[in-house]
Parts: C-alpha cells; sequence; structure tokens
C-alpha cells in the first residue's frame, strides 16, 4: 500500500446548523475519507444533532510554520482598537452621573432658599 499504511489520519468538523460556523470536534483513523465520513456520522448519532459535517485528511491541512507566525505579529502598537481597554468607561459615565446629580441637588437648594424668602 505504501509507507503511509492502511489508515489515514483525518479531523472531523461539525456544523450545528446551515447557518452555524464549522467548529472542530476530533481526530480519528479510517481507511479513506468515505469511511472517515461514516464513522464520523456514526459518532455524533451518540452526540449533539448536526447540520453537516466535515472530514478532512491531516495530510492535506496546510499549516503555518515558524516563520510564516512571525509574520502575524503587529508591528505597532495600535492597543487603543481594542474594546478590551474601555471596560472601565462603565464605571466613570457613573461617577461622571452622580457628579452631575450632586451638582443639581445643590443648585436646587439654592432655588428653594430665593423661593422661601421671595
Amino acid at each position: 500500500m505504501g509507507s503511509e499504511g492502511f489508515y489515514q489520519e483525518f479531523e472531523v468538523f461539525s456544523k450545528r446548523s446551515d447557518t452555524s460556523p464549522l467548529q472542530y470536534q476530533f481526530s480519528l483513523l479510517a481507511p479513506n475519507s468515505e469511511i472517515a465520513l461514516i464513522m464520523a456520522q456514526e459518532n455524533f448519532m451518540r452526540r449533539e444533532p448536526v447540520a453537516d459535517i466535515w472530514v478532512v485528511k491531516r495530510s492535506d491541512i496546510r499549516k503555518m510554520n515558524m516563520e510564516e507566525k512571525q509574520t502575524l505579529q503587529r508591528l505597532d502598537n495600535k492597543e487603543y482598537r481594542n474594546t478590551k481597554g474601555y471596560g472601565y468607561l462603565k464605571k466613570k459615565w457613573r461617577q461622571y452621573e452622580q457628579g452631575m446629580l450632586d451638582e443639581k441637588e445643590i443648585l436646587s437648594w439654592g432655588e428653594e432658599k430665593k423661593s422661601e424668602n421671595g
């Protein structure tokens, strides 16, 4: 059969519905893609329902090497674009609103004294 052996490694992906994203599930060994799909279907019959199953031979998946991974690193410092940096705004807004309420209350006290004296 060759140096590969009888069984090949397959990666199984599934979708819960037609509109949901594809999710990685598990790996399995099978002699070919048809048998791999049948084995994946059998596995899902015992699990949650799915709308679609994909099987991909692991050797057909191309991943990045170390040199290519380095190209993913950001060259500039633009962390201000990340929304995680704005978590403090809710607290600041609450403090601002509380300050506004206190200021309005203080101003209203002055108006009450004018109406008492007038």
